[in-house]
């Protein structure tokens, strides 16, 4: 079960990573690392890395070029989902869309190639075939979205490379729920470890980003941050299942949620509420995908009660049954209009994984509801959701939680390293490099 929430109204978080002149990138040195201020450029390592820049605002969204002659397009940088795409809909005036027409090198994929008759085993969807004999391909979300179209290849340029018989998705049907996203972006740039997924076509064995929670920019890297003033990273392990399981996403960044303390409290909870059952469900996922963080059932509910509990001299809950904020969200405070800043600091909240811990703390435990207004007070909620309230059998650690936290993912050794850092002054330093 393919499960990307790309919750676009709640995926409040624009990538925009600019490639600036770095060394060329080729599969042979993917190992290197490449930094992309995700907000401003590129590095390279085992050959060098590659830094970019990025803005927070509705998805983490990357500019490249695409074809011969080369057409700019903008892709939401995803973690959770496989195959990169591109909205190939000429007709649709209201996003950007790449032309297949204006492109020399854009070459479809007949559905009798072993692409389509095997690599697309881990979509959530296999590809079939069309009526003229191309490889189709139907990509579906857990927010319902969907996107249909050929899958082909293309020239990916990147910086000063370009990287020849990319495939991806040419879309012509299927959008977001989220009109507005879909204004600013061309398509997906699926980052999972599938076949088919742009890590793994590039062949990179590392790459890491880090979110600033104050200026909103953040540092994106392909290859190694083996940088001493980053150390040290605590690792946690992937999690794999060779075994095919209905509930369980194996192309997913899966790892082993321990436990959950808000300040100092460890959460009673049995160790059997973490852990996958015999269908898959209950796996943990790291999602630059989606925005906040949800859990299963008997977690969430122990992490509001207690949470209300530390927080009943700060926050005054806000007593409305029939609000749930985009349907999972279904504690809410109310907070003066006035308010700059809560009264008392809030206790923290503590993801322990094996072998590492993510902290969230301060005004990241809670997101304002636009447009929600009780008398004089604003509506405030925890930025912790329900996924038995979306019907999601999993638990998904959004990028909202990720915020100044270096977060590299490891295929080589198959783990996920943390480090608390200020990402502003991380993107700075590698920018200066």
């Amino acid at each position: 079960m393919k499960i990307h929430i790309q919750f676009s109204t709640l995926s409040a978080f624009i990538l925009r990573i600019l490639f600036s002149s770095a060394e060329p990138l080729s599969r042979s040195s993917a190992a290197k690392a490449v930094v992309l201020p995700l907000e401003t450029q590129e590095i390279k390592s085992p050959p060098p890395p590659s830094k970019l820049p990025f803005t927070h605002n509705v998805t983490l969204t990357v500019s490249l070029a695409v074809g011969s002659p080369p057409q700019n397009v903008t892709m939401v940088l995803d973690t959770g989902s496989e195959l990169p795409w591109l909205q190939c809909n000429t007709t649709r005036k209201d996003r950007p869309v790449f032309d297949p027409n204006r492109s020399l090198s854009y070459t479809p994929i007949p559905c009798t190639s072993s692409t389509c008759t095997s690599q697309t085993r881990d979509l959530s969807i296999p590809a079939s075939c069309d009526s003229k004999n191309l490889c189709h391909a139907v990509l579906s979300y857990a927010d319902a979205s969907s996107s249909e179209g050929n899958l082909a290849t293309d020239y990916f340029a990147i910086g000063g490379s370009r990287f020849n018989g990319t495939i991806f998705g040419c879309m012509d049907s299927g959008f977001s729920n989220n009109l507005d996203e879909d204004s600013k972006t061309t398509g997906l740039m699926g980052m999972n470890r599938g076949s088919l997924s742009f890590v793994s076509q590039m062949g990179l064995k590392k790459f890491s980003y880090c979110i600033s929670g104050s200026d909103f920019s953040g540092i994106l890297l392909f290859g190694d941050s083996n940088f001493t003033w980053l150390l040290p990273l605590n690792y946690t392990p992937l999690i794999q299942i060779s075994t095919p399981l209905p509930y369980f996403d194996r192309a997913a960044y899966t790892v082993q949620l321990e436990g959950i303390k808000v300040s100092e409290t460890l959460l009673q909870l049995p160790k059997s509420v973490f852990e996958p059952d015999h269908t898959g469900a209950g796996q943990t996922m790291v999602d630059s995908g989606t925005q906040f963080t949800f859990l299963l059932g008997p977690a969430y509910t122990a992490l509001k009660n207690e949470f209300i509990n530390q927080t009943a001299r700060i926050l005054r809950v806000l007593e409305d049954p029939d609000f749930v904020f985009q349907g999972a969200f279904d504690l809410c405070f109310r907070v003066p209009l006035n308010s700059t800043a809560f009264p008392k600091p809030l206790p923290s909240v503590s993801l322990v994984f094996n072998g590492a811990e993510i902290t969230v703390s301060g005004d990241r435990l809670l997101y304002r509801a636009p447009g929600e207004v009780r008398g004089n007070d604003s509506v405030h909620c925890f930025t912790f959701g329900n996924s038995d309230l979306l019907g999601i059998e999993a638990y998904i650690i959004g990028h909202h939680h990720q915020q100044n936290v270096w977060m590299e993912f490891d295929l080589e050794k198959s783990r996920i390293g943390v480090a608390q850092v200020r990402c502003d002054l991380a993107g700075q330093r590698l920018i200066a490099k």
